[in-house]
């Protein structure tokens, strides 16, 4: 699919959050019961990130200019509520040193677009700034994502074609428990 670009944005005008808010709850909103970890951000999360100039908006836009993809990509950690800067600056401090720690936050991509290019042009446009960086870059998929989209294997797809030259390892994984009582054990033994 050529007829698509990728822009790299800053902010997105107040005036476009909402239609970019549905974009975003049409990809995520699913998840609300797919995984146990909250995957979806607030509205007032997603307007602070659409508004927040230290967080880069990797947009795919039809040549009319209708967005159908957004990746969000940040050097600045402290905008990424859920990890742990101080882990990625020991990790790799050489980079930290540079300023060039990366985290991409998000990626979505409209439903009526998952059949097309739009996720690999983003992931290109993303790699693009991290090989010129130099980078070291985070991101998180829930295992539902994962084992139902297969999408570490679709981002390794796209890093091997770029020839970027780049190892990527599973850095840390949290595992949820759940029990579930279902009998009167509590007046067993006493």
């Amino acid at each position: 699919m050529n007829e698509l670009h990728v822009t790299v944005e800053t902010t997105i005008p107040d005036d476009r959050i909402d239609m970019f808010h549905l974009l975003y709850e049409e990809a995520f909103g699913p998840l609300r019961t797919k995984a146990i970890a909250r995957q979806v951000l607030h509205h007032a999360e997603f307007r602070a990130e659409m508004v927040d100039p230290r967080v880069l908006k990797h947009v795919a836009r039809t040549t009319a200019g209708e967005p159908i993809g957004v990746t969000t990509l940040t050097r600045h950690l402290e905008t990424v509520p859920w990890i742990s800067p101080d882990y990625f600056a020991a990790r790799y401090p050489e980079h930290a040193a540079r300023n060039a720690i990366y985290y991409a936050g998000f990626t979505l991509v409209a439903s009526s677009a998952r059949q097309g290019a739009a996720f690999h042009a983003m992931i290109k446009s993303v790699v693009q700034v991290l090989v010129a960086e130099r980078a070291a870059v985070g991101w998180d998929i829930c295992s539902y994502n994962n084992t139902r989209f297969s999408f570490a294997d679709s981002i390794r797809a796209v890093l091997d074609e770029q020839e970027a030259n780049v190892e990527v390892a599973v850095e840390d994984s949290q595992t949820y428990y759940a029990a579930r009582f279902t009998g009167d054990g509590a007046t067993k033994g006493g």
